[in-house]
C-alpha cells in the first residue's frame, strides 16, 4: 500500500545529474549555502502541499540551508534510492518506508544518526517506532509519520442493523455482516484479496507470522498460519460478505465502495483518512467508526506497523550531513509533527504531538486507538520483501484457482529463495 506496504516496487533505473546530489560540487563551497536534496515519497496531491511549505519553514530558520525538494512516486522510490545511492547519486535525504530503513542500511546507504542531532528527542519518540528504524544495534531513520491498519466502519449502517459495537473476532465480523446485508440491502464487510500486507492481520490472529526471524525459521506453511488463512479466505463467502476481488483496481474498488456507503466495513489504513471525508457516507466525519482489526482464535488481535523514517545518505560529505541532520530534527519535531497531521490526517510518532488540536480529528484519535495492538516488524532487512510472492499466491487462493496448501507451499518456497539460510 501506499504508506504500509514496500512488498513490491517497480523496477526502474535512474539517471541524475551531479546538481540533484548530495555530494555536489557546486553545493560544497564554504562561501554560499549548502543545498541538500530531499526525496519525499508522500502523496503528491493529498500531502506533498504540506512538505512543500514545511521546507520553505525550514529555509527561513535557516538561512544558510536550502533544501530541494523532490517528491518520487512511492511505488519507484525504493529501486530509484537503491540505484542512486549504488552510484554515489543519492539524495541527502529520503523519506524511508519502514521496511526499507535496515534493509539500506545493511548495504551501508544510510548514516548511522545515535547521537546525533537528527535523534536529539529520541526519548520523545515511540520505542517500538525507534526499534523499527534499527538494525545491528544502531539506529538509521527518525519516525516521521507511522500507521498501521484498523477495522474502519460505517456507524449509520451498523446502527440500522442493531450492531452497537465494533466486532473484536472474524466469527463476529461474519455474523455482523449478515445482519447488515438482512437489515440494510448492503454487504457488512469487504476483504482485500490482492495484498498480503492486510491478510497479515489473520496471521497474526494466530500467533504467529510469515517468518520467526529470531529462530531463523520460515513459517507460512505452518499450522497456524493456515488457520490463519483459512479464516481470512472464509471471508469472503457468505452472506453479507463481499466476493473477492482479484482485479488491478481491486484497491480503488475497495475504497469507493466504503466511502460511499456501499459496503459497512473494510481493513484500512490511516493514509487513506483524508479520502474517507471525501465519501459521501462520511460528510459528518464522526460516522467513522475506527476498531482493532479482528482477532482470530489466539485471542489476541495484531496488525502490522507501517509509516515512514527520515534517513541520512551516508554518501554526502560531512556538510551536507550536518545540513541533512538539522533538516531531520526540523522535519519530525512535535511542532512540526503536529502541523503534519493537521493539514494531512497522518498519525506523528512522538507522543507530544498528539495535542488536543490534533486529537480532534477523530479519525486520527480513532488509529491512536488501535496503535497498541500493532507489530512491529523484525529486523530482518528481507521482511517486507516476503509479501511480494505472498501478494500472488493470496490472489489466486481467493480467486478459486489455487488450493490453500498449494498456494502456501508455493509461497514458502518462493520465501526461502528470499532467505536461504532460513529453515522450513
Amino acid at each position: 500500500m501506499r504508506r504500509g506496504i514496500a512488498a513490491t516496487a517497480l523496477v526502474a533505473s535512474v539517471a541524475l545529474t551531479a546538481s540533484a546530489c548530495g555530494g555536489s560540487d557546486s553545493d560544497s563551497k564554504s562561501d554560499g549555502p549548502v543545498t541538500i536534496t530531499w526525496w519525499d515519497t508522500s502523496n503528491a496531491t493529498n500531502e506533498a502541499p504540506t512538505y512543500e511549505a514545511l521546507v520553505k519553514d525550514f529555509e527561513k530558520a535557516n538561512r544558510n540551508i536550502k533544501v530541494k525538494y523532490v517528491d518520487v512516486p512511492f511505488d519507484q522510490a525504493q529501486n530509484k534510492f537503491d540505484t542512486a545511492a549504488g552510484s554515489k547519486g543519492a539524495p541527502d535525504v529520503l523519506r524511508s518506508e519502514v521496511g526499507w530503513t535496515p534493509a539500506f542500511a545493511k548495504k551501508g546507504y544510510f548514516l548511522p544518526l545515535d547521537g546525533t542531532e537528527a535523534l536529539a528527542d529520541q526519548d520523545k519518540f515511540q520505542p517500538n517506532l525507534i526499534k523499527q528504524a534499527q538494525y545491528d544495534g544502531k539506529t538509521y531513520g527518525v519516525p516521521l509519520v507511522t500507521d498501521t491498519l484498523a477495522l474502519v466502519y460505517n456507524k449509520d449502517l451498523f446502527e440500522k442493523a442493531g450492531i452497537t459495537k465494533a466486532p473484536t473476532t472474524w466469527a463476529e465480523l461474519k455474523t455482523a455482516a449478515a445482519k447488515i446485508k438482512d437489515k440494510t440491502g448492503v454487504d457488512g464487510y469487504w476483504g482485500s484479496a490482492t495484498q498480503a500486507y492486510y491478510a497479515q492481520t489473520a496471521l497474526y490472529g494466530e500467533g504467529t507470522d510469515t517468518v520467526d526471524a529470531t529462530a531463523k525459521k520460515i513459517t507460512i506453511n505452518s499450522p497456524a498460519a493456515k488457520k490463519g488463512y483459512a479464516t481470512w479466505l472464509g471471508m469472503f463467502s457468505g452472506k453479507g460478505l463481499h466476493k473477492a476481488d482479484t482485479t488491478a483496481d481491486a484497491y480503488a474498488h475497495i475504497q469507493d465502495a466504503f466511502v460511499n456507503g456501499k459496503v459497512a466495513a473494510i481493513i484500512q489504513g490511516p493514509w487513506e483518512i483524508t479520502n474517507f471525508y471525501k465519501g459521501s457516507a462520511f460528510k459528518d466525519k464522526t460516522n467513522l467508526g475506527i476498531a482493532t482489526v479482528p482477532g482470530g482464535t489466539s485471542g489476541k488481535a495484531g496488525a502490522p506497523t507501517g509509516g515512514h523514517n527520515l534517513s541520512v545518505y551516508a554518501g554526502s560529505d560531512k556538510a551536507h550531513q550536518e545540513a541533512a541532520l538539522k533538516f531531520v530534527n526540523f522535519m519530525t519535531s512535535a511542532k512540526t509533527q503536529e502541523a503534519i497531521a493537521l493539514k494531512n490526517s497522518t498519525l506523528p510518532t512522538r507522543d507530544d504531538a498528539y495535542t488536543d488540536k490534533v486529537k480532534a480529528d477523530p479519525g486520527i484519535a480513532g488509529y491512536q486507538g488501535v496503535l497498541a495492538a500493532a507489530q512491529p516488524r523484525p529486523e530482518l532487512p528481507e521482511y517486507s520483501s516476503l509479501w511480494a510472492p505472498l501478494d500472488t499466491e493470496l490472489t489466486k487462493m481467493a480467486g478459486g484457482k489455487e488450493s490453500l496448501d498449494k498456494g502456501l507451499g508455493n509461497a514458502e518456497t518462493a520465501i526461502s529463495k528470499l532467505v536461504p539460510d532460513f529453515s522450513k
